[in-house]
């Protein structure tokens, strides 16, 4: 079987958490949406749950993060480095926050963040697929 990630988070407002991920080129999945969650495809092996707050802490009895914390930072491939300013613009676009940490060149591989209106950070990355697909340690790429 394929191994599938669901990444949940936490949201202040489901309907602007929906449109914003919507404006990234995320799909609804109306099965798994009420007033409480959505679920929104990304691909066929990546979801992003949101939860309104309420329903989150059904989960679980840790505290939410604040906006301005860093709780984790997701790294999501893209095909081309085109790709990566695109999403990283209609972030920005979508009420989110472009590059709230520096941007790296390293010329195999860029990478780029934005953080959702939550706060949750998201990093684009593209990496060459010859260096992606090769035996070679990162230094020696970058030598």
């Amino acid at each position: 079987m394929t191994r599938m990630i669901f990444v949940n988070l936490p949201v202040a407002d489901l309907p602007k958490a929906m449109a914003f991920y919507q404006a990234l080129g995320f799909t609804n999945d109306a099965r798994f949406t009420d007033e409480t969650a959505a679920s929104l495809v990304v691909s066929d092996t990546i979801f992003v749950m949101l939860l309104t707050h309420d329903k989150w802490r059904t989960f679980t009895t840790r505290p939410i993060c604040d906006r301005g914390s860093s709780e984790v930072s997701l790294a999501l491939s893209c095909d081309s480095r085109d790709e990566v300013d695109a999403m990283v613009a209609a972030a920005a676009a979508g009420g989110g926050t472009e590059d709230v940490n520096p941007s790296e060149d390293h010329g195999f591989m860029d990478m780029r963040t934005f953080a959702d209106p939550d706060g949750h950070v998201w990093e684009p990355m593209w990496m060459d697929p010859a260096v992606a697909n090769s035996d070679a340690h990162i230094s020696e790429v970058e030598a």
